[in-house]
């Protein structure tokens, strides 16, 4: 018995050896070699590493406490790092790792509806985001030959933005005025717009107030915009890192869906914030300051930002990425170093006067000093048609009006001048959060051109706006369509639109000048002649 035992147990010690020396026998050290670099000194929102000698121009390094930083001065023994967290947890002395990537984001369509931060991380109160796939936030612009020209329009149911400054698909629109002017009121109506358009929206603050977002918010929020829009935050006591590279990040989710073949828009509010960014960590960075301050290379980083908005032909996707920068003019000074850099990169501009503010017309878009280099290529052809002759009217208007206040005595045509121009700047006045129809846009401009406002009181312009737009909204499902086609208003459509204008206006005109709606001359014009 204790024979047969022993031999039990000494079968088990060998096979217990055996299967250790076999064990023994298959592992392999997976050895490899790694460079950890050493913190020299931290500041305000960088910091200088050392120990690193094989860190690529714009790597990600990895910090303690889960803080990551993007490699940017390469010098001989040291690297300059800006820092995406916060840089007070930090201390000389602390271990630095290389990562081997470049800063990237996950993409994927679990962002429409959220808000999130520059690093991918949910700033809102919903599930954990779960994409699987990455992008870098620095990608090349496509190449001229996957382009397509900008034709199609981008309505954002501004009205003096859709008939004398149109937007495209793909175009670049740069925004601008002093503070408090109303540029972010134009870039949200836009996304208010969009609506039912198969129009992805990216909203990227940076540097903004947590009470501006949370605005922000609310308003899409209350329009139900969220559903297909993206909100990309940074406030302004975050690091100048992540202001840094908020609106790359932001350009990157965008560039994703517009690979997909949709249609995106993107706003960047503000890109002087960004610049301001910029220029702190070029200094704390020394590196050698230029104009106003700002480094050599403040153009060079909006191009290549700026650039990446575009619309792709089909052979890419056929989708379009649009691009509304918002800069802050001091002083309306629009000749300062950052307006005429972004006016030089952008496809045209829509000034915001804090004259026209402070007197109540809004939205205060500048029309003489507002620009679509792309004009009526990328607007509809029923608009262009109605809107040709618009600008030059008001421009003449102006002109008479300053020419009036020195006391002058006009003639009757100067006078009638005066008081066409002074209902087509009422038409241009519209509230905030309201963006209208483009039926309801045509059947007003129709109505203006041709004269119908003329027996209006100014006191009753808005509201004679909102019957035509009451009329509009009650046109039949092919009217409406072929109003929204690329295709121009048949003359048969163009009378059966100011017949019921007319009606509509009745009830606003002047009691002395309800004839002049109401005489035969009038009605037949309507009947009878060519509009």
């Amino acid at each position: 018995m204790n024979q047969r035992l022993d031999i039990r147990i000494e079968k088990a010690f060998t096979d217990t050896f055996t299967h250790m020396q076999k064990a023994r026998e298959l592992l392999s050290a997976d050895l490899s070699l790694q460079e950890v670099g050493t913190i020299v000194r931290v500041s305000t929102g960088i910091a200088i590493v050392s120990g690193l000698p094989g860190a690529g121009f714009e790597e990600l390094l990895s910090f303690p406490k889960g803080i990551y930083g993007i490699a940017f001065n390469l010098d001989e023994t040291e690297i300059g790092v800006v820092l995406l967290g916060d840089y007070w947890e930090l201390s000389a002395g602390d271990e630095v790792h290389r990562t081997g990537r470049v800063m990237d984001i996950g993409v994927g369509n679990g962002l429409i509806g959220r808000v999130i931060d520059p690093l991918g991380r949910p700033l809102d109160d919903k599930t954990s985001l779960n994409l699987y796939e990455r992008m870098p936030i620095e990608r090349p612009a496509p190449p001229i030959m996957a382009r397509l020209p900008v034709t199609e329009p981008l309505q954002t149911g501004v009205k003096v933005i859709d008939a004398l400054l149109p937007i495209g698909r793909g175009q670049r629109e740069l925004i601008m005025g002093d503070r408090q002017t109303g540029k972010t009121t134009i870039a949200i109506d836009t996304i208010i717009n969009q609506k039912d358009k198969d129009v992805l929206c990216i909203y990227c603050a940076i540097g903004q107030r947590a009470a501006s977002i949370a605005k922000t918010l609310a308003v899409l929020q209350h329009h139900n915009a969220m559903k297909y829009t993206l909100l990309l935050v940074t406030e302004g006591n975050e690091s100048p890192g992540l202001n840094y590279i908020c609106p790359y990040a932001a350009t990157s989710i965008a560039e994703y869906f517009m690979l997909k073949g949709r249609n995106v828009l993107i706003v960047y509010d503000d890109l002087t914030q960004h610049a301001r960014s910029y220029r702190e960590l070029s200094l704390l960075l020394r590196r050698s300051p230029g104009r106003e301050a700002f480094p050599g290379d403040i153009f060079y980083i909006h191009s290549r930002l700026l650039e990446r908005a575009t619309h792709l032909n089909k052979e890419h996707g056929g989708g379009s990425l649009t691009a509304l920068p918002i800069i802050e003019t001091e002083e309306q000074n629009i000749s300062a170093y950052i307006p005429t850099n972004l006016i030089s990169i952008t496809d045209g501009q829509i000034y915001l006067s804090p004259t026209l503010f402070d007197l109540g017309i809004l939205p205060a878009v500048d029309v003489g000093k507002s620009v679509s280099r792309v004009g009526g290529k990328a607007q509809l052809k029923v608009f262009r048609e109605v809107s040709g002759a618009l600008k030059l009217a008001y421009s003449q208007f102006e002109e008479l009006e300053n020419f009036a206040r020195f006391g002058a005595r006009l003639d009757a045509n100067s006078q009638k001048i005066i008081e066409r121009g002074q209902r087509i700047r009422a038409f241009l006045q519209q509230s905030e959060s309201s963006p209208i129809a483009v039926a309801a846009q045509i059947t007003i401009l129709l109505a203006l051109i041709n004269g119908l406002f003329d027996a209006v009181s100014l006191l009753h312009i808005q509201a004679a706006q909102h019957a035509l737009s009451d009329v509009a909204n009650n046109f039949n499902a092919d009217l409406t369509q072929r109003i929204n086609s690329p295709n121009t208003l048949s003359n048969d459509d163009k009378k059966y639109i100011l017949k019921n204008a007319l009606e509509a206006l009745l009830s606003f005109s002047k009691p002395l000048a309800i004839d002049t709606l109401t005489n035969d001359s009038t009605k037949q014009k309507i009947n009878t002649e060519e509009v």
